[in-house]
């Protein structure tokens, strides 16, 4: 038997975002469709691999692509934080935001130039565009082929 990843608490605290659809499945087996979900996303095999404890692989494919295609996955993470701040459990101290992911301009950061410094380097990047536009270069420096 395939090791649980979902608590029943997260159960309880997912299940409501998950949606029923038409035709199925029980709400009592939500969270086992969802499990098998994670459980083929964690191990990486094909779905027809995803333990029967979980389901037919081929309903959890389906739920899978259902909840794929109504962003139930994109909602999900934003519902449970919200449900989080509201009993007061948000540790904003886990946040991590990487340098690849934003960017920010020196000013935005906190950087402070000095205005004889900043005046300075804008002249010298206006002079070099100037130079670049004589000599027909790209702007990246390399010269332009001659047509």
């Amino acid at each position: 038997m395939p090791r649980r990843e979902l608590s029943d608490a997260g159960c309880e605290l997912i299940s409501p975002h998950l949606p029923i659809g038409e035709y199925g499945p029980c709400p009592e087996h939500l969270c086992d469709q969802l499990e098998g979900v994670i459980w083929r996303f964690l191990t990486g095999s094909p779905w027809r691999d995803v333990p029967e404890t979980f389901g037919s692989w081929s309903w959890i494919y389906g739920r899978f692509a259902q909840w794929r295609d109504t962003g139930v996955f994109a909602a999900i993470p934003e519902a449970v934080i919200a449900e989080a701040a509201c009993r007061g459990q948000v540790d904003l101290s886990l946040v991590s935001v990487d340098s690849t992911a934003a960017r920010s301009h020196h000013e935005a950061a906190g950087m402070v130039v000095d205005e004889e410094a900043l005046a300075a380097l804008e002249k010298a990047a206006e002079t070099e565009k100037r130079a670049r536009a004589r000599v027909g270069s790209d702007a990246s420096g390399r010269p332009q082929a001659r047509q």
